[in-house]
């Protein structure tokens, strides 16, 4: 099978790209990663992504004349390396259209909740605050708003009693990191194939 060419976008610790990057290393998943792209300077993810020897595109949007511009360089970032598909991992901004049309359907996110419940930003505090009994992770297709596309696979976790945020964090990412390299090879084989 053929190496697929892939890029990770994250913004934040990077425990996701980490899943990924170990799942291609050991053959789990048909794709090299051959880019990050993080909006911030100071992210634990970028340190990661060097140890690993993979490119990093890393910006601040401030330093842009708007989305459509930094989008714009990133797309030229990505076509240099041939990248195919876009896994995003903690990416804390949402994609315009510069970057969906290119890359229609071949650009997935992971989120903290069972959406459509908790869309946005600390979805685990916001089903915390709720008192909801059951939240989980959702893997999906990215349109052009917030947690909105097309839902891949989900998968649900309770949260008990004796659950903090902290432990419920906890749950929630280590579904992530088994459940997002499972979907991520369901979906590149299934291209494969067809």
């Amino acid at each position: 099978m053929a190496m697929i060419k892939a890029a990770v976008f994250a913004s934040g610790t990077g425990s996701n790209f980490d899943a990924i990057v170990k799942a291609s290393e050991a053959g789990g998943i048909p794709c090299d990663i051959q880019l990050l792209v993080c909006d911030r300077k100071d992210a634990v993810v970028i340190t990661k992504a060097e140890q690993k020897n993979i490119d990093t595109f890393v910006f601040s949007p401030k330093e842009f004349d708007g989305k459509d511009a930094y989008e714009r360089q990133i797309l030229l970032e990505c076509r240099e390396r041939g990248i195919e598909w876009v896994f995003l991992a903690g990416y804390m901004r949402l994609i315009g259209p510069v970057l969906l049309e290119p890359f229609k359907n071949r650009i997935i996110n992971i989120h903290p909740s069972l959406l459509p419940a908790f869309p946005g930003k600390d979805a685990i505090g916001q089903a915390f605050e709720k008192q909801v009994k059951v939240t989980g992770v959702t893997i999906h297709y990215i349109d052009d708003g917030m947690d909105t596309g097309p839902i891949i696979e989900q998968e649900a976790i309770r949260i008990t009693a004796k659950d903090t945020k902290e432990t419920l964090q906890q749950k929630i990412q280590a579904v992530e990191h088994s459940l997002y390299p499972k979907v991520i090879q369901s979906l590149l084989v299934e291209e494969e194939v067809h």
